[in-house]
């Protein structure tokens, strides 16, 4: 069949179904920082919903409509399953929450704060829990020396969870 005969609705309807964002199978660890991120994402996952449905986008725009949908979905669930991480019983070993500087073997120096998987961002300096990083850190403190992808880093500096 030619594109000519193709219906536009056709196009828009399955753009309108958009599929869910996944879901971490993960439990849904947060700092303070990371709670009041998620509840500022679903704030405003609410306020897109809202604008949508009352600028009639389901008539016009299905897609924007649909994306509103699958976020306000997404971000509820985060909301709902999000677990305070509690603070370390010892506050120098590594553990979530906390920042640390380390030393890899190639002389590289890097810090990172290890955080739930929605607030995880490597470019600003944080990573998730259950990053191969972070969960080669954990449990160490000042001094150790963990294996990362076959090659040695030595933690430097662990900051409390704050």
């Amino acid at each position: 069949m030619s594109v000519a005969f193709t219906r536009e609705e056709d196009v828009e309807a399955a753009a309108a179904h958009l599929p869910d964002r996944p879901i971490s199978p993960h439990p849904n660890l947060v700092t303070a920082t990371g709670l009041a991120a998620i509840e500022a994402a679903l704030a405003q996952a609410r306020a897109d919903w809202s604008a949508a449905k009352a600028a009639g986008e389901t008539s016009r725009d299905r897609t924007a409509m649909a994306r509103a949908a699958r976020d306000l979905r997404y971000w509820a669930a985060r909301r709902a399953s999000a677990e305070r991480a509690p603070p370390p019983a010892d506050p120098a070993l590594v553990a979530f929450g906390s920042t640390v500087a380390f030393a890899r073997d190639d002389g590289r120096r890097q810090r990172f704060r290890i955080v739930g998987e929605d607030e995880a961002d490597a470019a600003n300096g944080s990573v998730s829990y259950v990053s191969p990083l972070a969960r080669a850190l954990m449990g160490k403190r000042v001094g150790d020396v963990a294996t990362l992808a076959g090659r040695e880093i030595e933690i430097l500096e662990v900051a409390a969870a704050g």
